[in-house]
């Protein structure tokens, strides 16, 4: 049974990688060209672990929530579960569409997420191009 399961798990990692080598890739479609007037922040749900999924799931369809988030103009950029804190979001958010992000949450997920909010910037462009200044120098 082990080796079937490993072999499985090897069939699943190589397919995609064997795919590719046989069909030619998609073009890659252009990163959004943030606003001057935009944000990134970045929303916590933090699950309320005594309620069940299934209520958390009835809650978000009773109110509407996914129906009315993100609201119109707010970008979704990431979208993760984080185990044990729950759900983590970035959002690309033009300024005249803070308070529209605010009140989809709060009508939407309120009662079955604890909310958290912070304003976000990406980091990554700075810090790899730092990384690279720092493998350049001399030792």
């Amino acid at each position: 049974m082990k080796f079937f399961l490993a072999g499985l798990l090897l069939a699943a990692c190589l397919a995609p990688q064997m795919a590719s080598a046989q069909a030619p890739a998609a073009p890659a479609s252009p990163p959004a060209t943030p606003s001057s007037n935009s944000i990134l922040l970045t929303v916590f749900f933090r699950h309320d672990q005594s309620k069940t999924l299934d209520e958390i799931n009835a809650h978000l369809e009773k109110t509407g929530f996914r129906k009315n988030f993100p609201p119109d103009g707010v970008e979704i950029v990431n979208y993760n579960i984080v185990m044990g804190i729950g759900q983590v979001i970035t959002l690309r958010v033009p300024a005249d569409k803070l308070r529209a992000v605010n009140v989809a949450i709060e009508k939407g997920a309120w009662g079955a997420y604890r909310t958290e909010f912070y304003a976000t910037y990406d980091y990554l462009p700075i810090f790899r191009e730092q990384q690279a200044k720092d493998k350049a120098a001399p030792k």
